[in-house]
């Protein structure tokens, strides 16, 4: 069974910066495109960041310059390093494929608060 674990979150003040990781036990992970989405009260799960089997990045406007994803393929993880984190990034990050093929994990809550 697939699972997939978040990790990382906290509260941190605006400005601040928090690095998220997330392990996959899923087969064959290096083929996937990987992303992470977020979700915030009251609002839909959106992606945020994505990144191919092969390395290649894209991101959502919001968090373009501040967001880094990554992978390490060898370790069957990929990672968000956020930087300058606003009050708007407030949410709770998941990982998943991209498109969405695996059942959710519990994500991680980042709260950005002064």
């Amino acid at each position: 069974q697939v699972q997939l674990v978040e990790s990382g979150g906290g509260l941190v003040q605006p400005g601040g910066s928090l690095r998220l990781s997330c392990p996959a036990s899923i087969r064959l992970f290096n083929i996937y495109p990987m992303g992470w989405y977020r979700q915030a009260p009251g609002k839909q799960r959106e992606l945020v960041a994505q990144i191919t089997s092969t390395g290649g990045t894209n991101y959502k406007d919001s968090v373009k310059g501040r967001f880094i994803i990554s992978r390490d393929n060898a370790k069957n993880t990929v990672s968000l390093q956020m930087n300058s984190l606003q009050p708007d990034d407030t949410a709770v990050y998941y990982c998943n494929t991209v498109p969405v093929r695996l059942d959710w994990g519990q994500g991680t809550q980042v709260t950005v608060s002064s």
